[in-house]
Formats: C-alpha cells, sequence, structure tokens
C-alpha cells in the first residue's frame, strides 16, 4: 500500500458490501478498516462474530480499535505473522488498488483463510462511464481526493480484469456484483446492452472462495 500518512479516509459504514459477507462467518478480518465503519456495521448486522481490524495507519488506530475484537496496526499479510488464526472471510474494501502488488495479497490470504474460506473485495471500476467519458471527451484523467481516480490508487481494474485479478490468485470467483450510486443508474443497468452494462457502475464487490488453507 502507499505511504498510510498520505490520506485519511471518512468513516464509512459500506452497507453495500454486507451482503457478500457470507451468513455462516463468524471469524472476519477487516483489512485496510480504517476508522472502523464497516466493523460497526458487521456488529450490528451479525451480532456474536469475531472481528478483527488491520489497518497500516497509526493516525486512526484508537479511533478504529474498539470497533473490533483485535485491531492489528500494520500491513498486510505481514501484521498476521505472529497470529495463530484462520478467518472465515477476509473483507478488502477499497484496498486492493492501493497495493503495488494485490495479486501477492490475494494470494497470501489463503495461508489465514480457513478451509473454503472467502475473500470479499470492493474495487473501483476504471471503466465507469464519467470516467471514460471524460478521458475520451475531454482527455483528462486527473487524479481526485476519492473515488475511481483516487490519488492514492497505484491499480486500476474492471469488471473482466477484477475477475481475474481473484481468478489468478487461486480464488473460486462465486459472485461480481456492480454497485451504482444512485438507484436510476441501477434500473438502467438492467436494460443497457450486453458489453457496456459494466460501465454503469462505480465499484464492483467480488466474492471468492479459496479451496485450500496453510497446514
Amino acid at each position: 500500500m502507499t505511504d498510510p500518512g498520505a490520506h485519511q479516509y471518512d468513516y464509512e459504514e459500506r452497507l453495500e458490501v454486507l451482503p457478500s459477507i457470507p451468513a455462516a462467518a463468524q471469524t472476519i478480518a477487516d483489512v485496510g478498516c480504517s476508522r472502523g465503519g464497516f466493523g460497526v456495521a458487521l456488529r450490528r448486522s451479525r451480532g456474536n462474530v469475531e472481528l478483527w481490524g488491520i489497518d497500516a495507519d497509526s493516525a486512526i488506530a484508537a479511533e478504529a480499535a474498539p470497533h473490533y475484537d483485535r485491531f492489528l496496526n500494520g500491513f498486510f499479510p505481514e501484521v498476521l505473522a505472529e497470529e495463530d488464526v484462520r478467518f472465515d472471510c477476509i473483507v478488502f474494501n477499497d484496498v486492493l488498488e492501493h497495493m503495488a502488488d494485490p495479486w501477492a495479497a490475494l494470494r497470501a490470504a489463503h495461508s489465514w483463510l480457513a478451509p473454503g474460506g472467502t475473500v470479499v473485495g470492493s474495487i473501483p471500476n476504471v471503466r465507469y462511464f464519467p470516467v471514460v467519458a471524460r478521458l475520451l471527451v475531454l482527455g483528462d484523467f486527473s487524479y481526485t481526493r476519492n473515488g475511481v481516480l483516487d490519488r492514492t490508487h497505484l491499480r486500476f481494474f474492471t469488471k473482466r480484469t477484477v475477475r481475474d485479478l481473484f481468478e489468478c490468485s487461486g480464488f473460486e470467483v462465486q459472485n461480481v456484483r456492480g454497485i451504482a450510486p444512485w438507484r436510476g443508474r441501477r434500473r438502467l443497468a438492467q436494460v443497457a446492452p450486453p458489453g457496456v452494462d459494466d460501465a454503469l457502475y462505480r465499484q464492483f464487490v467480488v466474492t471468492g472462495r479459496s479451496p485450500s488453507s496453510r497446514a
């Protein structure tokens, strides 16, 4: 990931990701948990589960830590090196695109998953039509404070390449679900021509199942 002090994100519960967390998951890691909003949402919706928060930004550790059973300040997966734990689900909410090598991070996730465990990742869609239109019409690919062209993003993905990311990292992709910012766009996506409908989504939430675990 980039320098953890370079940018701090607002508190977000990411409710749109909750449906992708397996109902049977009891031990969940929230990688790049930031201020702990997703941990709060998970606790509220799932009740008595074991939640681990992981984030490299020491400046927000005190704010995030109370929302988790365990909080680790450091980079995934190195921060787990001394931990004896297997997770039913590891969540990467808007994290993989900040990494120089997200493939390596996902491959490492197998080592910390229980047999048949799941990885869930939300990843921005660089084919999102406002981004593409601005590039084509204005020749503009300017970075912003947040969003698809967040200035701290190191990697960019489309629906096809995000599936490739998970499959090349050894996961069986179970679902790729588009997230649109407004209800009207979700309705429009249902009637959009094949081949361009994915451009209506700002993000994709990917669910991948691991066939193995560390011995």
